[in-house]
């Protein structure tokens, strides 16, 4: 069976080491840079089910600068060494390709009045990320922390390293799961048939392990407790597309399916059902231990009142 040429593409980079963005080869065929051997321009829906030689040229995606914005901001904690942020979903943490504006690390250097450069960058990160230390999804909203300098920004890296902090998930799956609670124990590695997704069944994955637990059991759907022990991208997500109730709303992962009425919800919500509710770590300077914790946003309560459960 055949494979779109973009597709393939993808997935033949990424086989060699050298990957590229969705948007970039986009761009590349809209540009007709995406030739066979002839020199005639290629469609990137043509399906191939043979090797094909293929001439490309991408062009290397502008500079992204984080520069500040008067953007809303919902700020739970701040002193002089960090801010513990509410973040709502639509939102993205920082600039990347096809979001060089509108995001978090925009609204907070408003917010404290300085420019990118004021704030850290771990190394092996770029400019775009001053003073983020870990994501969330851009339709994941509740609770992360921003460090204002270094120090702070290293201290509670290594509590991500160490896996020590407290973080709580809520979500709204499809279909109500029959065991009580359960432990994810997989291997957590990029999808080499769609670079979007993430995968449990690469041999070289990095660990991921999500401790489950079901606290709502609705129609057609159920509200989970999602304990990370670690935090790869995307990992809640790939688990519950595993376990085979996905994340309602979740585009990605398949969270637009099951039966016409939740398909009705899911499409109206537009985002996934996934918030972090708790946050948790030890004060990096200080040392005392904070604790944070976000109520469902509006429209995941009345999700969940919709398929006939407790508003939380």
């Amino acid at each position: 069976m055949g494979r779109r040429l973009d597709q393939a593409l993808v997935a033949e980079l990424a086989r060699q080491g050298s990957p590229c963005t969705r948007s970039q080869l986009a761009r590349a065929f809209a540009a007709g840079k995406v030739c066979a051997a002839d020199g005639a321009a290629l469609k990137a829906s043509r399906v191939v089910d043979a090797e094909v030689e293929v001439e490309l040229e991408l062009q290397a995606p502008e500079p992204l600068h984080a520069t500040p914005e008067a953007l809303p901001l919902t700020v739970v904690f701040e002193d002089e060494h960090l801010l513990v942020i509410d973040k709502p979903a639509g939102m993205v943490v920082h600039a990347g390709p096809g979001h060089s504006h509108g995001t978090l690390v925009n609204a907070v250097l408003h917010h404290l009045g300085i420019g990118a450069e004021s704030l850290p960058v771990l190394p092996g990160n770029d400019a775009t990320r001053p003073g983020i230390v870990h994501r969330l999804d851009r339709d994941t909203s509740g609770l992360l922390v921003v460090a204002k300098h270094m120090r702070a920004q290293e201290g509670l890296a290594a509590q991500f390293r160490r896996h020590s902090l407290r973080r709580r998930y809520l979500g709204v799956v499809r279909d109500a799961p029959t065991f009580a609670e359960k432990t994810l124990r997989t291997g957590h590695a990029r999808d080499p048939i769609d670079r979007r997704r993430f995968t449990w069944e690469a041999r070289d994955g990095r660990r991921a392990v999500t401790h489950v637990r079901t606290l709502q059991r609705l129609t057609g759907a159920a509200v989970l407790e999602f304990r990370l022990e670690t935090g790869r991208t995307h990992q809640i997500r790939m688990h519950c597309r595993m376990l085979g109730h996905p994340i309602v709303g979740d585009v990605l992962y398949g969270g637009l399916g099951g039966p016409a009425a939740i398909r009705g919800l899911a499409e109206g919500l537009g985002r996934h059902a996934l918030h972090a509710a708790v946050l948790g770590f030890q004060h990096p300077m200080s040392g005392d231990e904070l604790d944070f914790e976000s109520r469902l946003p509006p429209e995941l309560r009345a999700l969940i009142v919709a398929l006939g459960g407790a508003e939380p």
